[in-house]
């Protein structure tokens, strides 16, 4: 498998190679481009980013840190169900321990 390493603007490209014993990367110029190609292929994680209607705008959302791929979906859900009460501002989480990640979801901007 070959992923093109995001961890800096070099772009390595990595080549990982699963065998029986262990998970091989290689084409990494860094230590943090093992780290990302080893994740990338056993548990990848995403930052979730999205916008919710408010008042004759939008807010932007973001989660504070990555959750497990396999939950961007479930956690879009949850950002479309939330409810919106009163007065919103920039830095206010809007959802607390989103998916029982231990990840919130952050207002961004207001538009």
């Amino acid at each position: 498998m070959e992923l093109t390493c995001i961890m800096c603007p070099v772009g390595c490209t990595l080549k990982i190679t699963k065998t029986k014993k262990e998970i091989i990367v290689t084409g990494n110029s860094c230590p943090r481009g093992k780290e990302y190609g080893l994740k990338e292929v056993t548990s990848p994680e995403r930052i979730v980013t999205s916008v919710k209607k408010y008042k004759q705008g939008t807010i932007c959302l973001k989660t504070d840190k990555p959750i497990r791929k396999d939950l961007v979906d479930k956690c879009l859900i949850e950002i479309k169900n939330s409810k919106l009460k009163g007065k919103i501002s920039v830095g206010e989480t809007l959802i607390k321990n989103v998916l029982n990640t231990g990840v919130n979801i952050i207002v961004t901007s207001i538009n």
